[in-house]
């Protein structure tokens, strides 16, 4: 990793010992700063790679968000087929009951007229 920031150690050793620090405390104080820096803070490069690695992952999940929309699609397309088979096996029923009924219906009209006209003989 490069460093994170220009950071100038000489100063920083300079100051240090004008204000008390031996050479050896500030040299000391400066490598562990610069380590500090360098650890904890971010490059343009570890940005720039952190910024590919959101877009493969935009990337990634627009293609699984597509696959599932896909597959979706594909399972209310199935659905729609089996409504579709119901509804004509539905309606195939509806109209054989409607034919057994409607026998029922006319075979009860004819065991009527049958009934009133051996009334109307017997009377």
């Amino acid at each position: 990793m490069s460093e994170a920031i220009a950071f100038d150690t000489h100063r920083y050793v300079k100051r240090l010992t004008e204000c008390g620090f031996s050479e050896k405390q500030a040299e000391t104080l400066a490598e562990e700063q610069v380590a500090l820096l360098n650890t904890n803070l971010a490059t343009k490069t570890d940005i720039l790679e952190i910024k590919a690695d959101i877009e493969a992952l935009r990337q990634e999940t627009k293609s699984e968000i597509e696959k599932l929309r896909q597959e979706t699609k594909s399972e209310i397309s199935k659905v729609d087929a089996n409504v579709e088979v119901l509804r004509q096996e539905t309606k195939t029923e509806i109209e054989r009951v409607k034919a057994d009924l409607l026998k029922w219906i006319f075979g009860a009209l004819i065991a009527q007229g049958g009934l009133i006209v051996a009334l109307v003989k017997l009377l």
